[in-house]
């Protein structure tokens, strides 16, 4: 049996050449798949003397099938200078009322008059 999916490929403008494209489906079975976005935010862990507040929000994710979600956001300027926070959600997690959420956690880039990273992690908006 074939099922007909439709949707567009996500590429990255990632020089590795082990770089990988993510689908995103569109329809399936001539039913269109919407999409969704999630929010996020959260606190910075404390290094050099400070931390830094972040939010944002998720790219374009199909709703209804398994999925991830790409994330991008710059941190509040503290101690005169910001980071930015880059990565992909973990898979959906499903809760009993029929919503969902995602995980996500990482490092920040490099920044600062004394040059450091912070850690982040947290859950996203359902």
């Amino acid at each position: 049996m074939e099922i007909p999916v439709s949707g567009f490929m996500y590429h990255s403008d990632d020089s590795d050449p082990q770089h990988s494209h993510q689908l995103f489906i569109t329809s399936w079975d001539g039913r269109p798949v919407p999409a969704h976005v999630h929010g996020f935010r959260g606190v910075t862990s404390f290094e050099a003397g400070h931390n830094h507040m972040y939010a944002g929000t998720t790219e374009p994710a199909p709703s209804g099938v398994q999925h991830t979600h790409q994330y991008f956001t710059f941190t509040s300027v503290d101690d005169q200078h910001q980071h930015e926070i880059r990565g992909v959600t973990g898979p959906s997690i499903s809760l009993p009322n029929g919503g969902h959420y995602h995980e996500f956690s990482g490092v920040t880039t490099v920044n600062g008059m004394n040059p450091h990273r912070h850690n982040y992690s947290g859950n996203t908006s359902l």
